[in-house]
């Protein structure tokens, strides 16, 4: 793989080498900007950064070792602590590898509900980068603003499943309950007000001066870096990539339904704000969507599967790339199957990566606004 060698500043070449003039500063893992489990090592000459050596590891809870010992229904509820930001879209990736592996249709009114909560979760998760990230800037009201459109959100999945951060309302083979009397409707007055208060949030940040400074020309990714570091999402469609895994390999309905992909060839942190705000314009287009197809659906919820999964024992019964995760299946040909599930590519560990590349050059201040339009979640790159 072509960044393969380029993730050995991880773990095997941290040193404490400087040149004359060179600070050793630590920022993080205590720094508030730094998600409390990020160590960066940064070189500084004066106040430039020259080196940057991230440090993972302060998170690390063995998941695909607890997988061993689990059958695949039992290991769901551990996916929503990888991106615990977005929690169902975990659930719906690890569901829909084991559905493919034993040839499961999952029921209609089921593929739309998963849209539905892989939709909302993407708000959810959109609108907690925006308050967090504004906050590490330094725009309070922004963080207040955004987590009161997410309060709202977590009170509807709540009412749906009883859950609010880690749902665990996907299933293998569907999901486990139907939508409460009172979903669509609040769910439509939120899409409602959402374009109002998607302008709140840009007529505060558009042209904000302290904004624009920290932002604009910061954090410039390349096409040719992020390809080489495999990124993903905003990361990858703000360096000049459009390329959306739901309109290129559509799973459920999505390709039943009309959405763009906002893109970007800027590259820099100004960019990838633009495209989270789009990205939520898109979500609310698909939202309205499915919920019109909802009245059409049949109320079956669950495919008819076996209580336990027999499979041949082979190295890799399948795999599966979803919005968040790719999980690999490995059976060792049990009743049921004890096998291993792996998590090797989550996109929070590539964009912890590009940190090396990404951060010399540019100064302190830019390093919290830099990990903030990263966007990583530390879930699932210390599992």
């Amino acid at each position: 793989m072509q960044h393969k060698n380029r993730l050995r500043p991880f773990f095997e070449n941290i040193t404490f080498e400087r040149e004359d003039n060179e600070l050793i500063l630590n920022f993080g893992p205590q720094h508030p900007s730094s998600h409390g489990q990020l160590r960066l090592m940064l070189h500084l000459q004066q106040e430039q950064i020259v080196k940057a050596h991230p440090d993972v590891g302060y998170l690390h809870r063995g998941m695909e070792k607890m997988a061993e010992n689990m059958i695949y229904n039992e290991f769901l509820p551990t996916t929503d602590r990888m991106d615990y930001i977005a929690s169902s879209s975990n659930n719906y990736g690890f569901a829909l590898a084991v559905e493919k592996l034993i040839g499961l249709e999952v029921p209609r009114r089921a593929k739309v509900i998963r849209m539905m909560l892989l939709e909302v979760n993407r708000l959810m998760s959109h609108l907690f980068w925006l308050a967090t990230t504004a906050l590490d800037v330094g725009a309070m009201t922004v963080f207040l603003y955004g987590f009161r459109e997410r309060e709202y959100l977590m009170d509807l999945l709540e009412d749906y499943c009883g859950a609010r951060l880690t749902h665990s309302a996907i299933r293998i083979g569907g999901v486990p309950l139907d939508l409460p009397d009172n979903f669509i409707a609040d769910l439509k007055k939120f899409l409602d007000k959402l374009p109002a208060n998607i302008k709140d949030y840009e007529d505060l940040l558009d042209t904000n001066r302290i904004w624009q400074m920290r932002m604009e020309d910061v954090g410039v990714i390349s096409k040719e870096m992020a390809l080489s570091w495999g990124c993903t999402g905003p990361m990858l469609r703000a360096s000049g990539v459009k390329w959306d895994i739901r309109k290129e390999e559509p799973y459920e309905l999505y390709d039943e339904v009309e959405f763009d992909i906002p893109w970007s060839d800027k590259g820099d942190n100004y960019a990838r704000y633009k495209l989270y705000m789009a990205e939520m314009r898109e979500s609310a287009k698909i939202l309205y969507q499915v919920l019109d197809m909802y009245k059409d659906t049949s109320p079956e919820l669950m495919a008819h599967a076996p209580k336990y999964i027999s499979a041949p024992k082979i190295d890799i019964m399948t795999q599966n790339y979803s919005l968040m995760q790719h999980f690999v299946l490995v059976t060792q040909g049990m009743r049921p199957p004890v096998g291993e599930v792996y998590v090797p590519t989550a996109p929070s560990f590539w964009h912890t990566g590009v940190l090396t590349d990404l951060l010399p050059g540019h100064y302190i201040p830019d390093v919290v606004s830099i990990i903030g339009t990263t966007n990583i979640v530390f879930g699932e790159v210390d599992r």
